[in-house]
């Protein structure tokens, strides 16, 4: 294993991972839980993608043997070696296969592999991301966002922005950059370049996509994605401008919805983008826009009670009552938002965007 990527971990970002070790989100059998339901005292079931996301986190913040027992279900458990397939849960009958879903595990997979050595989970993470190549792009150019399992048909398109193409895709075509570093002769690169120039031609229909203010704050997490990916290209100028306009248009309706409906993830999500493009020499940060972003993010933690409730942080709030979820993602996205904008402020900020949960 390697050391622990930060030394000089905040209170609030140990008891996060801390959470992530002791509250039961994750499952005997190393998967994680979607979310923890408070008022009903259980987990919903566990999902490969959320645990993908646990794996990063836990890598991320030291946690190594929760991170390998979750590599381990995902690997060992979840991937369906017939089908060179991996389903959004463990299930019979088979679950469908999301792109999003893939791609946050590849990332989580390489996290593991960079921390631990192990090249099975190297090797299981190009086995996704050929699969990810090979199945879900449609003939029009873009990328299924669902395809249903054994078949490997496309699941119909819905008009919600988890159910149909859209720029959000983007955060898990990240996977096929990282993976075109490590196996340049596959087709990883071009699959990227392909996945980003839809994303630039199509994202500034997605916002604000719907009437409803709720939904509008669901697709703000939804494009943040999209945001996050960029940074992948941060040097070039059409990307500098994509950055600069959807940092600016997240923020702007972030506050505007935040009083009636605020989701953690989203604050933590547009922080960290901040902070990566700031250092990237993309896009400037705006420090005062970034402390309150922050300030939004840290009342989201809760610090008290039984292991569910210390250290991890809620989904969001309604009129400013918190949610009754606990939240594994919101954790991970805001517990890295809160230690990078502490390393900032004190001139150590490191982040990177191969560390990016």
């Amino acid at each position: 294993m390697t050391d622990l990527q930060h030394n000089d971990l905040t209170e609030q970002s140990s008891r996060a991972i801390a959470w992530f070790q002791h509250s039961g989100i994750q499952e005997a059998n190393g998967g994680v839980a979607r979310y923890h339901l408070l008022a009903e005292g259980r987990n919903l079931s566990v999902s490969t993608e959320i645990t993908g996301y646990a794996v990063s986190a836990m890598v991320w913040g030291g946690a190594f043997a929760e991170a390998c027992r979750a590599a381990d279900f995902l690997v060992y458990r979840a991937w369906q070696p017939d089908l060179q397939a991996m389903p959004f849960e463990v299930g019979n009958p088979m679950p469908p296969s999301y792109f999003f879903d893939c791609g946050i595990i590849v990332r989580g997979l390489l996290a593991a592999w960079r921390a631990s050595g192990r090249l099975e989970y190297l090797g299981r993470a190009r086995e996704i991301g050929l699969a990810m190549g090979r199945d879900f792009w449609s003939a029009k150019g873009e990328l299924h966002p669902i395809l249903e399992l054994p078949s490997k048909m496309p699941r119909a398109y819905e008009k919600r922005w988890s159910r149909e193409p859209g720029c959000l895709q983007l955060k898990s075509a990240l996977a096929w950059a990282d993976l075109a570093k490590l196996f340049p002769g596959e087709a990883f690169a071009a699959w990227f370049e392909r996945a980003l120039h839809y994303s630039l031609q199509t994202h500034l229909s997605f916002l604000p996509g719907e009437a409803d203010e709720h939904k509008v704050m669901d697709r703000l997490h939804a494009y943040s994605y999209f945001l996050e990916a960029l940074l992948a290209r941060a040097a070039r100028t059409e990307v500098k401008e994509a950055l600069c306009t959807g940092i600016g248009r997240v923020g702007h309706y972030l506050r505007e919805i935040g009083p009636c409906f605020e989701r953690s993830d989203v604050c933590a999500q547009l922080l960290r983008v901040r902070l990566l493009a700031d250092s990237l020499g993309a896009v400037p940060i705006a420090a005062n826009e970034a402390e309150e972003e922050a300030t939004r993010c840290a009342a989201h933690q809760r610090c008290a009670g039984p292991p569910m409730t210390d250290g991890g942080y809620g989904f969001g709030t309604r009129d400013g009552a918190p949610l009754p979820y606990m939240n594994p993602v919101s954790t991970a996205f805001c517990m890295q938002a809160m230690q990078w904008w502490h390393d900032w402020k004190r001139g150590a900020f490191q982040g990177s965007l191969a560390e990016l949960i």
